[in-house]
C-alpha cells in the first residue's frame, strides 16, 4: 500500500514538473527584426517589425513570464554587381540573408529561443542557415500557402522569396548555378526533415520537385480530411522520427486564410484559421524543441487599418502560441492555493466594540454570548483573544443549525 501511495505522489509529481517545464521551456526569447522586402517586387513588407513593436510585442511576451532581449534590426549594405539570370535584387539578398545568419547564431548561442519578424519569406535562407549552423540537423516545419521551391530555372517571377527552400535544400545543390556572394550558405538541409503545412498554391515544377523527393506536403485538403492536429503530428513524425532534433517552424502568414490576414503580399483564399495556426505553433511547442521561429510577410501598407490590425493580431496570437502562452490560461507560478484570508487581533474593550463594522450584529451577539459562557466556566480570564478564535466559533454554531 505504502508503495503503491508513493508511486502516486512520485507520478504527480513528476506530471507537475513536466508542466513547469512546458511553461518555461521557451522563457527566454531573442527577437530579431529584419526589415526585408527584396525578396519580392511589393513595398511595404519591410515595415514588419516596427509594427509588431508599435503593437507592443515585446512588452506583451514580457507580460506573459518569457526573459525577452530584443536585438534590434538587422542592418545591411548592398553588395553590387552581383547578376545571376532570374534572380532579382541577388546583391540585396546575399548580404541582408549574411546578417541574419549570423544574428541568428548569436541569439542561439546565448540559449534564448529565437524570433525572427520579417520582412518577406527570404529572411527564411538566413534564419535556417544559422539555425543549421549552430545546431546541426533541425526538423523544419515551413507552413505557407506556397512551396517556396523554385530555382532560377523554373521562377516565372525571378523573385528570391519563392526560392528559399530549393537554397536550403542539399539535395537541389545541383540545380543552382555558382551564386556569387553566397559562399557564407550552402545547402545544408536535407529534404527529409522538411515538411509543408497549408499548400494551396502551388508551381508546377515545385509540385515535380516534391513528388520526385517524396517531400512531406500537406495542403489544405489533407488538413480538412485529417484535422490540424493530427496533419501537425504527422509531419512531425516524418521529419523527426526519433523525437530528438532541434524544430524550426517558418510561419507565412499568408498560410492563413485571406479573411484572416488580409494585409499580406500574395493571399490566398481556402487557408487555413487563425485557430489552426495557432493550434500548429502549440503542438509545436509541446516537442519542447521549438528553437526557432519565423514570422513572415506581414505587410501594414496593404489594405485598410482595419484589415492591418486584424493580420498584426492574428500574427501576435501565432507568436504568443509559440512563446508557450496556453489559450486554457496559466496558474500562478510557485502557488498552490488561493490566498488565505487574515485578521488583525482585536480585544474586546468597549472601544474597540464600538468601532467594530455592523455588517453583521447578529454575529456580534453570538460572539458575545460565547464570551460570556467561556468567563462563566472560568476557562479565560480576560476578554483579549484572537479574532480566529471568534471564527471558529461562528463556524461551530453554524454547524449546528444556528445563524
Amino acid at each position: 500500500m505504502l508503495k503503491f501511495s508513493s508511486l502516486r505522489i512520485f507520478s504527480r509529481f513528476t506530471r507537475y514538473r513536466l508542466l513547469i517545464n512546458l511553461r518555461r521551456s521557451h522563457s527566454r526569447i531573442g527577437v530579431l527584426g529584419v526589415p526585408f522586402d527584396k525578396g519580392q517586387l511589393k513595398g511595404g513588407v519591410g515595415s514588419g517589425p516596427e509594427a509588431f513593436r508599435k503593437l507592443g510585442l515585446i512588452e506583451e511576451l514580457q507580460h506573459l513570464g518569457c526573459d525577452v532581449k530584443d536585438f534590434g534590426d538587422v542592418v545591411y549594405e548592398q553588395i553590387d554587381g552581383l547578376m545571376v539570370e532570374n534572380m532579382t535584387a541577388l546583391g540585396h539578398i546575399a548580404a541582408c540573408q549574411k546578417e541574419v545568419s549570423d544574428s541568428v547564431i548569436h541569439i542561439l548561442n546565448e540559449g534564448r529561443m529565437c524570433l525572427t519578424i520579417g520582412g518577406d519569406h527570404s529572411c527564411g535562407i538566413g534564419t535556417i542557415d544559422g539555425h543549421v549552423k549552430v545546431k546541426g540537423n533541425i526538423a523544419l516545419l515551413w507552413v505557407d500557402a506556397h512551396a517556396d521551391l523554385n530555382t532560377n530555372a523554373t521562377s516565372s517571377t525571378g523573385n528570391i522569396h519563392g526560392m528559399p527552400v530549393a537554397l536550403l535544400a542539399k539535395e537541389l545543390s545541383d540545380y543552382w548555378p555558382y551564386l556569387p556572394g553566397m559562399d557564407w550558405q550552402q545547402p545544408r538541409l536535407s529534404i527529409r526533415n522538411i515538411a509543408y503545412i497549408g499548400l494551396r498554391d502551388i508551381d508546377s515544377y515545385e509540385r515535380l520537385v516534391i513528388d520526385k523527393f517524396s517531400i512531406t506536403a500537406f495542403g489544405m485538403e489533407d488538413v480538412e480530411r485529417y484535422g490540424i492536429i493530427e496533419v501537425t503530428n504527422m509531419a512531425l513524425r516524418r521529419i523527426d522520427p526519433n523525437n530528438n532534433l532541434p524544430l524550426h517552424v517558418s510561419f507565412d502568414i499568408d498560410s492563413l486564410d485571406a479573411l484572416e490576414a488580409p494585409s499580406t503580399g500574395t493571399p490566398v483564399r481556402g487557408g487555413l484559421t487563425l485557430r489552426e495556426g495557432i493550434q500548429i505553433m502549440e503542438e509545436s511547442y509541446r516537442t519542447q524543441r521549438l528553437s526557432a521561429v519565423d514570422l513572415v510577410e506581414v505587410n501594414p501598407r496593404l489594405g485598410s487599418p482595419s484589415d492591418v490590425r486584424i493580420t498584426l493580431e492574428a500574427a501576435k496570437h501565432i507568436i504568443r502560441a509559440a512563446s508557450g502562452y496556453s489559450r486554457r490560461g496559466h496558474s500562478p507560478e510557485n502557488v498552490c492555493d488561493l490566498p488565505q484570508q487574515t485578521f488583525p487581533s482585536v480585544s474586546t474593550s468597549a472601544h474597540n466594540r464600538a468601532h467594530l463594522p455592523l455588517a453583521a450584529p447578529k454575529l456580534w451577539e453570538i460572539e458575545l454570548i460565547y464570551i460570556q459562557e467561556l468567563r462563566k466556566h472560568e476557562i479565560i480570564d480576560t476578554l483579549d483573544f484572537q479574532i480566529e478564535e471568534i471564527t471558529k466559533t461562528w463556524k461551530h454554531i453554524r454547524g449546528k443549525g444556528s445563524t
